[in-house]
């Protein structure tokens, strides 16, 4: 049977046909404008569906297009219709989805052809082509992994909000104020590029790769969470700034104290920031003056270091377990005059 592994453990090569409908498991049969029928949507509809999801439009008289695409697109029209969402947010829920899974199957056919390369001796293109026979085994596994997580993020994510909002008698803040009351930490690796510089690809790749993981397993440890990962840099942020505080402690304690990192090493030196304020929460990232300052401190930080402003240090002046140094006043892009206090354990 196409798609399993023979005796010898080598699948099958399949014909890109014979994969696109293993992938999809139906037939492209639909045209754009047969599809809008079958939804009853606009075609205008359908086209905005499709590029927030970030996939390319066929031409229109080209059968591009699945049964369940036309369920798909039926589906969020008529929710959309019943709940009086706008376009923008109908645009802002499919593209969330597109974006995210974009990324996400890069990343899984990318350890795959890695995991297919280094166990195996293939080729670069002799592992893409393995992994993409594999595929159709593999995504039943992939697809209900997925499909957990989610749930298990959308309850934690709800979890949070019921705590945090629990009581709506509490006052909002001054009319304009940005929503949520978060501490947001950046941890830049030292010297990325001299560090890096003389890493082969299969280096660099396992490099940032061990850095991510392990920064993401320490911030989730401690209570926070990881926003998004910039190359040499994690943002994170914590419900409270206590929490926040053990976060970035956390990254700096675990950095090494200069030369070459090793791959495979919990967390490379860094600089740390860390700042409390309100932001505003969109597109799965978080923006506002607390980001913009707590990557401006980050930039200023010394290796090992971690780098609060005067407000974050005055909310966390009460917690016995830290202790804050005054460091020399400097500019900051955007901010003027700071004068930064370093943040160490008691």
């Amino acid at each position: 049977m196409r798609g399993h592994a023979d005796r010898d453990g080598a699948y099958p090569h399949l014909s890109p046909t014979e994969l696109d409908q293993a992938l999809l498991g139906q037939p492209r049969l639909l045209t754009a404008a047969a599809l809008a029928e079958r939804a009853e949507v606009s075609q205008e509809f359908l086209y905005d569906y499709w590029r927030a999801l970030g996939l390319p439009i066929a031409e229109d008289h080209k059968p591009a297009f699945t049964q369940a695409d036309a369920d798909a697109v039926a589906e969020i029209a008529e929710v959309a219709a019943r709940q009086g969402y706008s376009d923008e947010t109908v645009t802002t829920l499919v593209r969330s989805v597109g974006h995210t899974t974009d990324r996400l199957a890069l990343w899984q056919v990318e350890s795959l052809v890695e995991h297919a390369i280094s166990t195996r001796g293939l080729t670069d293109a002799e592992a893409r082509r393995e992994v993409l026979d594999q595929l159709p085994t593999l995504l039943p596994l992939l697809e209900s992994q997925l499909l957990h997580a989610w749930r298990r993020q959308m309850a934690a994510l709800a979890g949070r909000y019921a705590v945090e909002f629990a009581s709506l008698d509490e006052p909002s803040g001054p009319v304009g104020e940005l929503p949520l009351p978060r501490a947001v930490g950046f941890a830049d690796i030292v010297a990325f590029t001299r560090r890096t510089a003389d890493l082969g690809p299969k280096d660099l790749a396992s490099f940032v790769q061990d850095f991510e993981s392990k920064a993401r397993d320490l911030i989730t440890a401690q209570g926070g969470r990881v926003v998004k990962t910039i190359g040499d840099a994690v943002l994170f942020i914590a419900d409270d700034v206590a929490t926040g505080a053990q976060v970035a402690l956390g990254l700096a304690e675990q950095g090494a104290a200069g030369g070459p990192v090793p791959v495979g090493h919990a967390v490379p030196p860094v600089r740390v920031s860390l700042v409390w304020g309100r932001v505003l929460s969109r597109f799965g990232d978080v923006f506002g003056p607390t980001v913009n300052l707590a990557s401006r401190l980050c930039e200023d930080s010394a290796p090992g270091q971690v780098l609060v402003d005067r407000a974050t240090a005055l909310a966390l002046a009460a917690d016995e377990r830290f202790v804050f140094t005054q460091r020399r006043p400097r500019e900051l892009q955007g901010f003027g005059q700071v004068a930064p206090m370093e943040l160490t354990r008691a």
